[in-house]
């Protein structure tokens, strides 16, 4: 790809890429009769209820933060009220708030008034009492407990106590419990709940290749069984069903060389891992991932609805919602170069509308294509990754960026990122690379990153940069990594263990200091950290664990930094404190390293507000044009 090629390139302003999208979050109400969706007002997403017939210009907005955008709102079974959920300024003390549809312009009402340090992290209609939801909080600063709220007063009863840290009791619709699971040592325990409280072991599954989780845990609706992930006794992440009566195990979904696709229950937000009817609960699909996605489709009467949805887009169904009577269905597909374009479909007359697009402005002509890419590893693991190329020509020796995503127990899908798109168009070619310990690639694949933080983790996206020299596609001497939180930190580990590899790096709310990043995890999660950190990285409070940890923690080879560095933060960060960056940061300026330093004070784990991110966005484009040597506006 030649310099010319590129740069006849249309230059997209970053606002085009990074700008909060003009529409989003689109779902219809129960009765079919409205559709509730994200939109702007006073520079921050905020929710908008219009008829399901009409235009935006129609809309009422109902929610009225000016602080910080919404990102997520739920019906109710009342049409007077929507619920939405709000923290501050991204410490994720998430808070439940309820509106009132009839009088829109009256503030908020705070249903979860919580101590600082407890959330929600949890909310479901409650079968058979109209009016109540179930919310699941941390009142109790180490139990994540059961509460029923009635939405019109906001009265608040405690439904069911947890029975201890690390332990959970799993609720059928109807807020019965039925099943409960508990971490041990480790490894993941279920076991059915009968009518006299008693619990009945079925199933236990490995920790360490579930790190954050046996997931699914989705009790059907009929309260009888409990759906799982479950690689059984082979390398794929199954979909299951453990029934509470017998405990027996059945398949209900699997793809031969394909995982379940678990990353939807670390983010809401995020495309579903099982696609549900709203009213009755029953699942009607399941995500796999592939180097496209896959949706298995599990419900035969959703069958048809599928088949005309997919005559929608080329892309993968990512979110769909519809009504109770599954007449009205709203769906978004992820796609390369048309980013969650919103569709519209009946399913009684069989006419379907394009119901809006996040970014109208933008051009698909203009866009890069993402494709999946293999290579091996040096040790032979097969590892798997998306190449996004500048528009234009045949790629030769272009700047390359590696893009590390976070967790480390998350992955990387097909579809649009801006973060990518931003970079190729400004003419970098970017790899993302799914490195071991990355979900949704097989067991083998996540369990042999146990014990090899800033080891094998690391020399993967070495050996991903390789190939993509040996492909002719990057330059050696143009080579920069980025990534946010876990990616942060893989950012930090390639500058001190590799600084000669790459020529700029950006840490995004990285971790540096593994020891202290471990004893800083909020009290109530740490029973989770035996399967993940401590299973794969280490338990700090385990001597030679301390120090294995500390020597692959970047704070500690901080003097061998040299490659110019742009670190990014949020002051308000609940998961990598701000410490881990200032630390990092300071030891580089006491030795005279220059530095590029962004603190934002109302941020979190990452920068939500718009301006926050143009900030972040425009420090990036300068520091790789100047060590890298692209384009910048």
């Amino acid at each position: 790809m030649t310099t010319e090629s590129i740069a006849e390139a249309r230059l997209i302003p970053l606002e085009e890429f990074f700008s909060d999208p003009e529409f989003s979050g689109a779902s219809p109400s129960p009765d079919g009769t409205r559709i509730a969706y994200l939109a702007p007002e006073g520079g921050r997403r905020n929710v908008w209820v219009r008829g399901i017939d009409q235009d935006h210009a129609d809309a009422v907005c109902v929610t009225h933060d000016t602080r910080r955008g919404v990102g997520r709102y739920h019906w109710t079974d009342d049409p007077r009220w929507l619920l939405y959920e709000q923290d501050t300024d991204g410490n994720e003390d998430w808070h439940l708030y309820r509106v009132d549809l009839d009088a829109p312009d009256e503030p908020a009402v705070d249903l979860t008034p919580l101590p600082p340090g407890s959330r929600v992290v949890g909310v479901d209609l409650l079968e058979g009492v109209p009016g109540s939801i179930l919310v699941l909080m941390n009142r109790r600063p180490l139990y994540f407990d059961y509460f029923r709220v009635d939405v019109a007063s906001g009265e608040t009863t405690l439904h069911l106590e947890q029975p201890g840290p690390g332990e959970t009791v799993l609720l059928d619709p109807a807020g019965l419990p039925v099943f409960a699971s508990r971490l041990v040592d480790g490894a993941w325990h279920f076991a059915a709940i009968d009518p006299d409280g008693r619990q009945r072991p079925i199933h236990t599954a490995g920790g360490a290749e579930h790190p954050v989780g046996v997931l699914p845990q989705y009790v059907t609706p009929d309260g009888r069984g409990l759906l799982l992930g479950s690689y059984g006794d082979g390398d794929d992440l199954q979909l299951i069903r453990l029934d509470h009566a017998t405990g027996e195990r059945t398949v209900v979904a699997a793809v031969e060389g394909h995982d379940l696709d678990t990353l939807g229950a670390l983010d809401p937000r995020l495309p579903p891992i099982l696609f549900t009817r709203r009213g009755s609960g029953e699942v009607l699909a399941a995500r796999f991932v592939g180097d496209r996605g896959h949706i298995e489709v599990l419900d035969p009467e959703f069958a048809p609805v599928y088949a005309q949805l997919a005559t929608l887009s080329d892309g993968v169904l990512g979110t769909l919602s519809s009504d109770e009577a599954g007449r009205r269905w709203i769906a978004t597909f992820l796609h390369d170069r048309e980013p969650a374009v919103t569709w519209i479909y009946d399913h009684e007359t069989g006419e379907s509308r394009e119901l809006f697009r996040p970014y109208p402005h933008l051009d698909a002509a203009d866009l890069a294509p993402m494709r999946a890419v293999h290579f091996p590893a040096r040790d032979g693991l097969p590892l798997h990754g998306f190449l996004t190329l500048p528009v234009g020509g045949r790629p030769e020796a272009l700047p390359l960026v590696v893009l590390v995503h976070g967790g480390p127990w998350a992955h990387d899908s097909w579809g649009y990122d801006p973060q990518a798109q931003f970079l190729a168009n400004r003419g970098y070619a970017v790899l993302h690379v799914e490195f071991r310990g990355s979900t949704g690639y097989g067991r083998r694949h996540l369990t042999s990153a146990v014990g090899e933080l800033a080891r094998a983790m690391h020399t993967d996206l070495i050996d991903a940069a390789d190939w993509a020299v040996a492909e002719g596609i990057a330059d050696p001497e143009r080579i920069g990594v980025y990534g946010g939180s876990y990616g942060g930190y893989s950012a930090l580990v390639a500058v001190t263990v590799t600084p000669d590899h790459f020529a700029a790096a950006v840490d995004y709310v990285g971790i540096s200091d593994l020891v202290e990043f471990l004893r800083s995890v909020p009290e109530f999660a740490r029973p989770g950290l035996v399967a993940n950190w401590y299973r794969y990285g280490g338990d700090p409070d385990v001597p030679e664990q301390h120090a294995d940890l500390l020597a692959r923690s970047p704070i500690t080879m901080v003097d061998r930094i040299r490659t110019p560095l742009l670190v990014a933060q949020g002051a308000n960060d609940a998961r990598v404190r701000q410490s881990e960056s200032d630390n990092i940061v300071a030891s580089l300026r006491e030795r005279g390293i220059p530095v590029e330093y962004l603190l934002a004070e109302d941020e979190g784990h990452g920068f939500e507000n718009p301006e926050n991110r143009m900030r972040l966005y425009r420090a990036v484009e300068r520091h790789f044009a100047a060590h890298l040597g692209g384009r910048s506006g």
